[in-house]
């Protein structure tokens, strides 16, 4: 795509709460985006989710709200298919004037981790599997989409049933459509248990692509669904009465020499596989906040209601919060299955990579994993509220091996704030805020 010849373009960086903050220049800026010419307050990465500066930030009271720069991530220009005019969007991370990263910006966070697997010589391969659900939000009152062929609410789940697929056809093809010109690798799409939810799987690739890719998909479904006269929303937990929408994350290790470092040949897998579920479970209580970030994630994380909430492990079982799943050896990998839909997929993925890393340099060793159904054992679990997850996380040992001291600190003021507001807003309207941003 050829920037220079366009009128506009966007460019955006990733703020905490995963939504694009940035701006849209001239075509003419097209050579001079490595050289710093998109510049953004520090502090523009770190607003809340309504749009806030935060309150007393740092980045604003004691630098002046200085300018940072924005520059490419190494991303080819993405167009953006659910608007009109063959517009583009270039993605980009925020920097210092001399060039060195900002640490408050979600994706170094991730660049960070990744890091120490590079030097071990080792590449993550990751996937995301992504739910969310179309609905009516025209009301007070979000309800239920309407069936494009025959106008009604859709009033019940229909779990893999094809011919729910079918009702939703252009929009699904246009979906496809858009993925493959956006160059995100979209593989099945099923119909999932709650009324107007589907999924759609990612394919596994380079870490750092398949966190980029998922920050696009979810930008791509909310506006392609408006395109298509629908709305769609990745909120945790959309319904009170309806399943919520989850974003499950696989990842395998290769070394050098192409090998799956969670391979030994056995269903069980190796010590490096154990000690990377080690550090998973160790890490979890305290990263709920990256997993649930929001009011609404915790109406999720209901015990027996399809959402992990105890921490643990086990082969091939969907109740637990870290599942291996089956297949021949040389696949082994790790499934993670906490977070919500809501969620920054970046800081996600810095947060479970992170845990494993840290496992796996500690050499430590995993409880047994569980059998039968984990909702029904005395096992420990998650932070069961927004306020605790908040706390959990900015006292955990883990989350300092992981992230910089500015990201949690820029982090914690964001939530805070966030609490503090959103307990003007009754539970019932709660929604407005979050349908289309998160």
């Amino acid at each position: 795509m050829d920037l220079a010849n366009c009128q506009t373009f966007r460019a955006a960086a990733c703020d905490l709460n995963g939504q694009f903050r940035g701006k849209r220049v001239p075509g003419s800026y097209a050579t001079k985006l490595d050289k710093g010419a998109v510049r953004m307050p520090y502090s523009a990465l770190n607003v809340d989710i309504f749009g806030n500066d935060i309150e007393n930030s740092p980045l604003v009271f004691e630098t002046g709200d200085a300018d940072a720069i924005l520059l490419p991530t190494g991303r080819d220009p993405v167009p953006l298919p659910w608007l009109e005019g063959g517009q583009s969007l270039v993605p980009m991370a925020m920097h210092h004037e001399d060039g060195t990263a900002f640490d408050g910006d979600p994706r170094h966070a991730l660049v960070a981790v990744l890091e120490r697997y590079s030097s071990r010589g080792w590449q993550v391969v990751a996937s995301t599997e992504l739910e969310f659900t179309l609905a009516d939000d025209r009301g007070e009152t979000l309800g239920p989409v309407h069936n494009p062929l025959n106008g009604r609410p859709v009033e019940a789940p229909d779990v893999l049933s094809l011919s729910h697929m079918d009702a939703f056809d252009p929009f699904l093809t246009g979906l496809y459509d858009a993925c493959a010109a956006m160059g995100i690798p979209a593989q099945a799409t099923t119909s999932e248990a709650g009324i107007g939810q589907f999924e759609v799987t990612l394919n596994h690739q380079d870490a750092l692509r398949a966190a980029d890719d998922t920050v696009l998909f979810k930008t791509l479904i909310r506006g392609l669904a408006r395109k298509h006269g629908l709305a769609a929303t990745f909120m945790a937990k959309p319904f009170d009465d309806d399943a919520g929408n989850g974003m499950h994350m696989h990842f395998s290790v290769l070394d050098k020499d192409g090998r799956n470092v969670f391979d030994n040949g056995g269903a069980e897998g190796s010590e490096t596989l154990h000690s990377a579920i080690a550090g998973c479970l160790g890490a979890m209580h305290g990263a709920t906040l990256l997993f649930a970030p929001h009011a609404n994630s915790y109406t999720r994380l209901v015990p027996g209601a399809h959402a992990p909430t105890s921490i643990c492990w086990a082969y091939e079982n969907r109740t637990v919060a870290v599942r291996v799943p089956g297949g021949a050896p040389v696949a082994r990998r790790i499934e993670h299955r906490v977070a919500g839909g809501d969620i920054n997929p970046y800081l996600v993925f810095a947060s479970v990579l992170g845990a494993a890393i840290t496992g796996v340099e500690d050499g430590v060793t995993p409880p047994p994993p569980v059998t039968g159904n984990a909702y029904d054992l005395d096992l420990p679990q998650l932070a069961p509220d927004w306020s605790t997850a908040i706390d959990a996380f900015a006292g955990d040992p883990v989350a300092a091996r992981i992230f910089a001291p500015e990201l949690i600190r820029n982090l914690l003021l964001t939530k805070r704030q966030e609490l503090r507001l959103m307990q003007d807003h009754p539970v019932r309207s709660q929604w407005k805020y979050y349908f289309d941003t998160v």
